[in-house]
């Protein structure tokens, strides 16, 4: 006899794999809730940490606590209002369910539903309830502008009501209507599929179809309901003061058809709404279903009749036959709403004749315009600043540089500058150490004269070099925060430790390189246990948890652009597209315009931001965005933003502080926004007017400098703007350009934004548009000058068409061509001078194999003739000829004769006193319109300023910022090239 051993018994070994699957599955569970958890702590915490390094901590508790507020409320009212229904509904269901055939099918869901029945309404409840929460928290700027809002000082022609109603108000009572309605339909839905589910409410019974608990809860339930929709019926009445319509004239606000037939319509819609409500109420008594039904599909009926048709029949037999004479009054209300809230309503208007032939004395007044004529073409040099300046691989330069001016020891000066900003891209070896560690920063800030360039064509810098040589005492250099850092890098160290970061390249140092440990405030703490695992976390890498190279000192930047910080610092903001650098008490900052907007402005015409600040300029560059796609109808500057380059810090000034939006935002954000009188004077002496709102402004003016009612229905004097025409490629449109000029009326030429109309179907010059960009009682006065509608002088598209017609250019530009090389035609302005306009074009050339433009003609035209030189001068010279007698003194030493320069001691103070003698000359053969004398004078101001900068740079003195003579004003375009 023999025994086996019995084979394990396979149901304990099942039993045993259930009992680990059942212990498994819940830890699974458990871990991935605290891993979703601790990822959505990160998020929080990384961002409280962001904020403290800003000192802005305020704003995010602000912020966080409207949103928790708006979650709470909103989420909660839509969870009881679907649970507390549907409890009703089967608290006071029928204890015996008649034994209809439905009801018999219905038992068995009842059956399945029972067990879990709680749990489910709990769900459902609290499943929605999130959801609408989450909805609801990110309309928080509705319920702070409601909370703060204000008056405005301005009342609607309709209704006598302050625009604050409207623009703080009405968005929010709008808002929380249609929440309140989406709460009551849910909650009906619910009841009404509860009652059906237990008996409550049961189609096919003969009769009792509703019992006496379900009729309650749902006349209750539709009776507000109706009363919510009588509330918005009379609110609808003031949605018409901000409502487009396309399908009638095509403008904002009421019109005829709205004022004699909608608003009526609106309060008599509001009554059968309330005469509903009552039925219902009626109905929890005593049953009237019929009536009350009836009553649901007499609303609905006469909403589509009263509401619908009948304006329709008003607009199409009482408005269409006289529609101007019937809407007249209300588009004079939109034109006056449009221009007021696009702040366009104080444009001084001045009939422009434009003659085709310069006036002597007209020339003679424009002295100030021509000294200040920009040849840099701020679209076109940055591959020449990178060639000359970019110094190594890991530097670059932005595609757009920008426009700014500097007060230097020659007077203000207009300058394109740009900062020299790290380009990980130009790293040779790309790992994580070098990508977050090692390379961190940009080195330096690199300006050039803006209406000049060297003998070679190359800008004429005065503000250059690693380490940094020239005129503005950059005592900061480096570049921590700029448009093209890195995602994030981690910095600092402990006292003493060998630097890591990478500062600049260093001939003298036996590694080739000085590196730097980061010092400064910007960034946060990452050097404990937590805020490593939360920022590997955060950005996804396992380096930062585990490298040696972050230490107890060491700090984290991230969200590091310009643009990025101030739209987290400031939410309620809009950034303006182009933020621009400046060197301010020997610190580069970086400055942005920032704006306050709304779509609620009554009778005001809305635009599409995307569209209005879309040119040729933001389709190509990578650096200069166009507004993001909104429809707004009131918008301004009301907030000047610096960014420090060094450190990130977020300083917001109120530069517009009677702007109503932003005072309600102040109210909101106490302490954050600072008065305009905090801010320095020397950034205040680079703020300018903000290009993305005149760019806006333009298109608004396009059509709204036509006043008069009957004219502007008409449409005849409707203008456009020119599409750019150096890129016959592009239909975007040529952007606005900053240029110093004056127009008339000023006693000096002005630092401006300016820009050109054409009429509407045809390229010729409709008017001029300039406004003073520099700070000072006249910032922001908009200056127009008026061509009589049957001018002949050329639009821009038109001039450069005859520039590439012309016979004489053409055969230049051919030659130009030959050889490898490709000529790049720079921005074409235009100048209101010598009683018509000027169009200057700045013409570069460069190698098609591993060349950079280079400045080496100049296109003009006036009336027309059509210069094209090597020189300004010589191209103003074919145009003007010698008709202009004489001009005024320089705008900025009005009467006084340059002074005499002092008696030269050294080689370097003979070339100066060379240089001041030169201008001279220049100045007074300007002033006699001599351009013949003009350019010759400019050649030796430009031979003694190069042996000047030689002398400097040699040591003679301390290296300059290839300074001109000691004047006041700029030499007028000097001659130090063959384009200058």
């Amino acid at each position: 006899m023999t025994f086996a051993t019995p084979p394990a018994s396979a149901p304990a070994a099942d039993d045993d794999a259930r009992s680990r699957g059942r212990v498994l599955i819940p830890t699974l569970l458990v871990l991935g809730v605290i891993a979703v958890l601790f990822v959505i702590f990160t998020g929080f915490y990384t961002d409280w940490l962001w904020f403290q390094s800003v000192e802005k901590t305020s704003v995010f508790t602000t912020v966080l606590a409207a949103k928790v507020v708006m979650f709470l409320m909103f989420g909660v009212a839509m969870g009881v209002g679907i649970a507390v229904p549907m409890w009703l509904a089967y608290r006071f269901r029928p204890f015996f369910a008649p034994g209809s055939p439905d009801q018999a099918g219905l038992e068995r869901y009842r059956e399945s539903l029972d067990p879990i029945r709680k749990p489910a309404v709990i769900v459902i409840a609290t499943v929605i309830g999130l959801l609408s929460g989450i909805s609801a928290a990110g309309q928080w700027s509705l319920w702070m502008l409601w909370r703060n809002g204000g008056t405005f000082g301005k009342q609607d022609a309709q209704f006598g009501m302050d625009v604050g109603f409207w623009v703080f108000s009405y968005p929010f009572i709008r808002f929380v209507l249609g929440f309140l309605f989406t709460v009551l339909f849910f909650g009906l839905v619910a009841n009404l599929v509860v009652n059906y589910l237990y008996g409550g409410l049961q189609l096919a019974a003969p009769r009792d179809r509703v019992s006496r608990a379900a009729r309650v809860q749902i006349s209750i339930l539709v009776a507000v309901m109706m009363l919510l929709k009588a509330a918005a019926y009379w609110l609808d009445r003031y949605g018409i003061a901000v409502k487009d319509d396309e399908l009638v004239l095509g403008f904002t606000g009421l019109k005829f058809r709205d004022v004699n037939a909608v608003l009526p319509a609106k309060s008599i819609l509001v009554f059968i709404a309330l005469i509903v409500a009552v039925l219902f109420i009626i109905n929890i008594f005593r049953s009237i279903w019929t009536i009350a039904m009836a009553g649901v599909g007499l609303m609905v009926v006469s909403a589509l009749v009263i509401g619908g048709i009948y304006p329709a029949v008003v607009q199409q037999f009482q408005v269409k036959p006289s529609e101007l004479v019937r809407e007249e009054d209300y588009l004079a209300r939109n034109i006056s709403a449009t221009r007021e809230a696009w702040g366009l309503d104080d444009v001084e208007t001045r009939d422009y004749a434009a003659s085709a032939e310069p006036n002597a004395a007209a020339i003679a007044q424009d002295a100030g315009t021509i000294a200040n004529i920009r040849l840099l073409d701020p679209a076109i040099v940055s591959p020449t600043y990178r060639a000359l300046q970019q110094i190594r691989g890991f530097y670059s330069f932005p595609d757009i540089l920008d426009v700014d001016r500097y007060n230097l020891a020659d007077g203000q000066r207009g300058a394109v500058v740009s900062v020299r900003e790290l380009d990980l891209a130009g790293v040779a070896e790309r790992n994580w150490a070098n990508d977050h560690v090692v390379y961190t920063h940009g080195y330096g800030f690199v300006a050039a004269y803006d209406n000049t360039a060297n003998a070679n064509g190359t800008p004429e810098f005065f503000e250059y070099d690693i380490p940094p040589i020239g005129g503005l005492d950059v005592e900061q250099p480096r570049v921590y925060f700029g448009e093209s850092s890195p995602i994030y890098s981690i910095v600092g160290g402990p006292e003493g430790s060998t630097p890591r970061e990478l500062d600049f390249p260093d001939d003298t140092d036996p590694t080739g390189q000085r590196n730097n440990t980061y010092d400064g405030k910007g960034g946060a703490p990452v050097g404990s246990p937590l805020n490593k695992l939360a920022f590997a976390v955060k950005f996804g890498e396992p380096n930062i948890l585990l490298s040696d190279l972050v230490n107890a000192d060491s700090r984290i930047m991230w969200d590091r652009t310009p643009r990025e910080r101030l739209a987290k610092v400031a939410p309620w903001l809009t950034p303006d597209g182009d933020p621009y650098a400046a060197v301010v008490n020997g610190r580069i900052v970086w400055i942005l315009d920032a704006y306050t907007k709304t779509d609620q402005y009554p009778y005001s015409t809305r635009v599409d931001l995307n569209e209005a600040t879309s040119d040729s300029v933001t389709s190509t560059a990578a650096n200069v965005f166009a507004l993001p796609t909104d429809r707004v109808n009131y918008m301004r500057n009301s907030v000047k933003a610096v960014v420090d380059a060094y450190d990130g810090t977020v300083d917001l000034y109120a530069w517009d502080e009677a702007d109503p939006i932003l005072q309600a935002w102040e109210r909101s954000f106490p302490g954050v926004v600072q008065p305009k009188a905090e801010m320095d004077t020397q950034l205040v002496s680079h703020v300018r007017y903000p290009e993305d709102l005149f760019k806006v402004q333009r298109l608004v003016y396009s059509r709204y400098h036509v006043t008069d009612p009957a004219a502007f229905y008409n449409g005849q004097d409707f203008w456009i703007i020119p599409n750019d025409p150096t890129d016959r490629q592009s239909t975007q449109f040529q952007p606005p350009y900053y240029l110093t000029l004056q127009m008339p009326g000023q006693s000096a030429p002005a630092f401006s934004l300016t820009t050109t109309f054409s009429p509407a179907r045809r390229q010729t010059l409709a008017a001029f548009m300039a406004v003073d960009s520099a700070p000072g009682d006249g910032y922001g006065k908009f200056r127009v000058l008026q061509l009589p509608r049957n001018t002949t002088i050329p639009g821009p598209v038109q001039v450069q068409t005859t520039f590439e017609s012309d016979p004489e250019v053409a055969s230049q530009l051919s030659l130009l061509r030959r050889g490898g090389s490709d000529v790049l035609l720079g921005n074409l302005l235009s100048l209101p001078v010598g009683g018509g306009m000027l169009y200057v074009e700045p013409v570069y050339v460069q190698a098609t194999e591993g060349g950079y433009p280079l400045l080496r003609k100049v296109l003009v035209s006036f009336g027309n003739k059509v210069g094209f030189s090597d020189t300004l001068a010589q191209s103003l010279q074919i145009v003007f000829g010698g008709s202009a007698t004489t001009a005024p003194p320089t705008p900025t030493d009005p009467e006084a004769p340059a002074p005499e320069p002092a008696p030269p001691t050294t080689e370097l103070d003979k070339a100066l006193a060379e240089a001041q003698t030169a201008y001279d000359e220049g100045v007074t053969a300007l002033k006699n319109n001599d351009f013949t004398a003009y350019g010759e004078a400019q050649k030796k101001l430009a031979d003694a300023l190069a042996r000047a900068q030689a002398l400097s740079t040699a040591g003679a003195q301390a290296p300059a910022a290839t300074p001109s003579p000691s004047a006041t004003t700029p030499p007028p375009s000097p001659e130090a090239s063959p384009a200058a």
